[in-house]
């Protein structure tokens, strides 16, 4: 049927996503049958939330269970495999009320909330390195739930998966602010005392505006920088819906001539001199901004 995934023969599921998928059985024998795969995964995540992803070793786990490092290679083959399983349990289900009856904006702001809670939650979770389409249970019923979300809407299967990784993208990094954070209010305290006494109107105009005007510190009567971003995503996908804005097309390839051209001699001398004619105009502009800063204060002295 046109609808099937062609698959030409059945693929050999790597021992961690076999796992997730409940299709590989853990070991029968051994001295430790109380051992699980659900126990070296709880055991792993509490070591995660307490001291980060590389607090997670097999030693550690091993340690933390009562038992040899070698014990748990009946269950994992790596720990690689390990931090898979972490992944997949951390994550967990998407709630089951994404959707709901306020249309696709709504849902998928739920959706992108939703998905930043966890790493609040779980800020390990912002470690693992992102190497394609999860193929495991949960990570597919999160991409699922958003696909859902999206099914009424005009848009092509790769737009919609777009939509989502532009989403995703918004979640992660707003679960990597909220950890470089941490106690939220001793850092918004610390950065506005260095703020005022390292921007001067001088050095960096528009910077020092911003400050002034209270764009770093928080607001009641302003939405918070995410929740305005990811409106802001929201808005792009409604305009390309409206007809209101056209996708960029894609960039052209490279001319090879341009490529050969840029590793001959005379062009990369151009290239350096360039670069040194940048730093010195950058330099120019500082020694300008710091002689204005001293006339003011000579005239202000007059004054």
């Amino acid at each position: 049927m046109a609808d099937e995934i062609p698959v030409a023969t059945e693929p050999e599921l790597p021992r961690a996503v076999a796992l997730a998928w409940g299709v590989a059985a853990n070991p029968t024998r051994g001295p430790k049958r109380e051992l699980s795969i659900e126990r070296l995964v709880d055991a792993a995540i509490e070591l995660a939330d307490e001291g980060g992803l590389a607090a997670v070793s097999m030693s550690a786990v091993a340690a933390k269970l009562g038992v040899t490092p070698m014990a748990l290679y009946r269950y994992v083959s790596a720990k690689d495999d390990l931090v898979l399983l972490m992944q997949e349990r951390g994550i967990g289900v998407p709630p089951d009320d994404l959707a709901g009856d306020a249309g696709w904006r709504e849902g998928l702001e739920r959706w992108t909330r939703a998905m930043a809670a966890l790493y609040v939650e779980h800020p390990w979770l912002l470690d693992i390195p992102i190497s394609g389409v999860g193929v495991t249970p949960n990570n597919l019923a999160w991409l699922d739930a958003g696909l859902e979300i999206l099914e009424p809407v005009a848009l092509t299967w790769n737009q919609r998966a777009s939509v989502l990784l532009a989403l995703l993208a918004q979640g992660r990094f707003e679960g990597n602010v909220i950890r470089g954070y941490g106690d939220a209010e001793a850092a918004d305290a610390r950065d506005n005392a260095l703020l005022a006494h390292l921007v001067t109107p001088e050095d960096l105009p528009h910077v020092h505006a911003a400050f002034v005007a209270g764009a770093f510190t928080d607001d009641d009567d302003e939405p918070d920088p995410f929740t305005f971003g990811r409106a802001r995503v929201l808005d792009g996908v409604e305009a390309v819906l409206d007809g209101r804005a056209i996708v960029a097309p894609s960039a052209p390839a490279p001319d090879p001539l341009d490529e050969a051209a840029g590793r001959d001699p005379k062009v990369r001398e151009a290239v350096k001199s360039r670069r040194e004619a940048e730093k010195a105009l950058r330099e120019a502009r500082k020694r300008e901004r710091e002689q204005l800063k001293n006339a003011r204060e000579r005239a202000a002295k007059r004054a």
